[in-house]
């Protein structure tokens, strides 16, 4: 808890983030980013007053015209509009519950206006980038004669071929269990947002690199005394966690030499694109990435359509 925020205030937050796990069933991500938004407001709102009293909630009582207020100053600080569009949706909402809970009369939130976000399209990788991380990776596992290929690449080979194969999201990746692996099938099981689950098919690759990673690399990682069902493990011989897996997937992406792109969301954005190129249609692809809606999922449609405007502008004579 901030020092600078009343009790109240932060037994507020605290009810509203159990709200969200128990009732509405949000990801452990979005709370931390739901709870870390209110607690800045409450934090700034606090400092602004004029007694800066921190026994004196502010949630009770703050105004529409303190908001904007608070959004302009995080504006001059220089905070992006999608970060700011984030914030203004914690506040709604939070607002809203406190209606419903009949601790507030009004939602001041409720007319605060988001600046339209500027288009971005993600970062994706071509296919031959692609190939030159997948073959650096292959490289790697190649077992010399008297030497075993190492756990750890044989890890990293398979967590790549796995998330450019499926484009789940790097938490999903984290939370895989061997009871979500159906290598015969080539499918995985995977929990997304929201805890719900999805049926997601795996490439012949991925087949072959996850098969080489449980039956020749899990078991020379896994801690005698952490008999953990995860299927990546870190180089301890537990789950392995999200940041651990962003930077070898970092690593790999500086190794091209040809590219600025950085996260494992970049992997994501790839496989959807490459499915979209290749000719999948938009639903199946909405399926397999898990959106709730539509729409996010068309966004890849138009990193397809500037790669086709730039061949075409590339090729055709009179372009």
């Amino acid at each position: 808890m901030s020092d600078n925020i009343s009790s109240q205030d932060a037994e507020l937050i605290a009810e509203y983030c159990h709200h969200l796990e128990h009732e509405m069933n949000r990801s452990t991500h979005t709370i931390r980013s739901y709870r870390s938004d209110l607690l800045g407001l409450a934090s700034d709102l606090q400092t602004s007053t004029a007694d800066h009293e921190v026994s004196s909630p502010v949630f009770y009582a703050v105004t529409l015209e303190q908001l904007r207020n608070w959004l302009a100053q995080l504006t001059r600080h220089g905070m992006s509009r999608v970060t700011l569009a984030r914030k203004i949706t914690s506040v709604r909402q939070f607002m809203s519950w406190l209606v419903r809970q009949d601790i507030r009369e009004d939602n001041p939130a409720a007319r605060l206006l988001a600046s339209k976000t500027a288009s971005h399209l993600p970062d994706t990788l071509s296919q031959a980038q692609i190939q030159e991380v997948l073959d650096r990776l292959k490289s790697r596992c190649e077992e010399t004669e008297g030497t075993k290929a190492s756990p750890l690449a044989l890890r990293d080979l398979a967590m790549v071929e796995v998330l450019y194969s499926t484009g789940i999201r790097v938490a999903e990746l984290e939370g895989l269990d061997i009871d979500d692996i159906n290598l015969p099938r080539s499918l995985i099981k995977v929990t997304g947002k929201g805890n719900k689950q999805r049926m997601v098919p795996l490439t012949v690759p991925a087949v072959k690199a996850l098969d080489a990673w449980l039956t020749r690399g899990r078991k020379r990682l896994l801690a005698e005394k952490h008999h953990t069902p995860a299927v990546f493990l870190g180089a301890r011989g537990k789950r392995i966690g999200a940041r651990q897996i962003r930077d070898v997937v970092n690593r790999l992406f500086s190794e091209l030499g040809s590219t600025s792109a950085s996260g494992v969301h970049v992997l994501r954005h790839t496989a959807a694109t490459h499915l979209l190129d290749g000719g999948a249609d938009l639903r199946s692809v909405q399926e397999l990435l898990g959106h709730e809606s539509l729409q996010t999922t068309q966004l890849y449609t138009h990193v397809s359509i500037d790669r086709l405007r730039q061949g075409y502008n590339q090729a055709h004579p009179r372009a």
